[in-house]
């Protein structure tokens, strides 16, 4: 009887070992199946295809010579554009500066600073990522005098604290 017991307790012990393991499989084919399905967003730019009827319209329109002539001026017109773009187009430069109480990395900064003022134009910006828990006040006092040097060359700066600048940090936030 005790023999008959434990192999009932074995098999229903197999069992639910079973069970558990065929749950956890069609747990896993569901989640699965469902990231198949996941909506997608498909942009498209109308302009080219205006652009495209519109050549399409002209070649019809106009003589093989005329739509040559159009090509070419609006290619040239396109690279001229392009190439302007090119030379007002902004730049962002970003400097991390994690302070501590010795403002160590203040000497990099001044560094990154004059770097920056020797190839930032006055369309250009600065971004600062400041985290600092303070610190000694001339050393901080060094770091704020960095950032005001790209302030005296029209450069915008812009400074983000993601957790703390305390004391000297928020000395140089304040520039």
């Amino acid at each position: 009887m005790q023999i008959l017991n434990s192999l009932l307790l074995f098999a229903a012990q197999t069992s639910f070992i079973v069970i558990a393991v065929l749950l956890v499989i069609f747990a896993i084919a569901i989640l699965i199946a469902r990231g198949r399905f996941k909506p997608e967003l498909e942009i498209q730019d109308l302009g080219e295809n205006f652009d495209r009827f519109k050549e399409i319209l002209e070649f019809e329109i106009l003589d093989k010579k005329k739509f040559k002539q159009k090509q070419k001026q609006e290619k040239k017109e396109h690279k001229k554009a392009a190439k302007k773009s090119e030379e007002t187009k902004r730049k962002i430069y970003v400097i991390d500066f994690e302070g501590d109480l010795k403002a160590s990395a203040v000497e990099s900064l001044r560094q990154e600073v004059s770097a920056i003022l020797l190839v930032a134009t006055m369309n250009d910006e600065v971004l600062l990522r400041l985290e600092s828990p303070g610190g000694m006040v001339t050393g901080y006092g060094l770091a704020a005098s960095q950032l005001m040097r790209l302030k005296e060359k029209s450069i915008k700066l812009v400074i983000t604290v993601d957790k703390v600048a305390a004391s000297g940090g928020y000395m140089m936030a304040c520039v």
